[in-house]
């Protein structure tokens, strides 16, 4: 059985606080921010502070995921970025975080060892996928 991991994560704004509090629950290191950096700071400035903290990013904003398809494999910047895109309305996020834990922790266990580490889960109301 494989421990279960301690994941850092750097919440993007419009997250709401209770997913930072559903990961902290479960064990896990949550930056926040709006305690890190002022509010409307650039898309590609956030993904440079989570790159820099080797932390994943969690996000709503529709371009984080295509800043990290776009930038995540097959170029050097951001590739260690990995993010958790919430496609989920936001009352229902910290629920829909916590029922896909385990799926998010799994994927975090099998990327250890490869090059590039990173995952890349969507979660939305109805679908939790992973994208590999």
């Amino acid at each position: 059985m494989t421990a279960r991991p301690s994941l850092r994560l750097f919440l993007d704004e419009g997250v709401p606080d209770s997913v930072g509090r559903a990961f902290m629950e479960a064990g896990h290191h949550v930056a926040f921010l709006n305690k890190m950096l002022s509010r409307g700071s650039s898309d590609h400035l956030v993904c440079t502070i989570a790159d820099i903290n080797d932390a994943i990013l969690v996000a709503l904003d529709g371009d984080m995921k295509r800043i990290a398809q776009g930038h995540g494999i097959g170029t050097s910047k951001y590739l260690r970025v990995g993010l958790i895109k919430l496609s989920c309305s936001e009352p229902d996020a910290a629920r829909r975080v916590r029922e896909a834990m385990s799926l998010i922790e799994h994927e975090w266990n099998i990327s250890q060892g490869k090059e590039g580490r990173r995952i890349f889960v969507e979660i939305s109301n109805q679908v939790i996928r992973s994208f590999r």
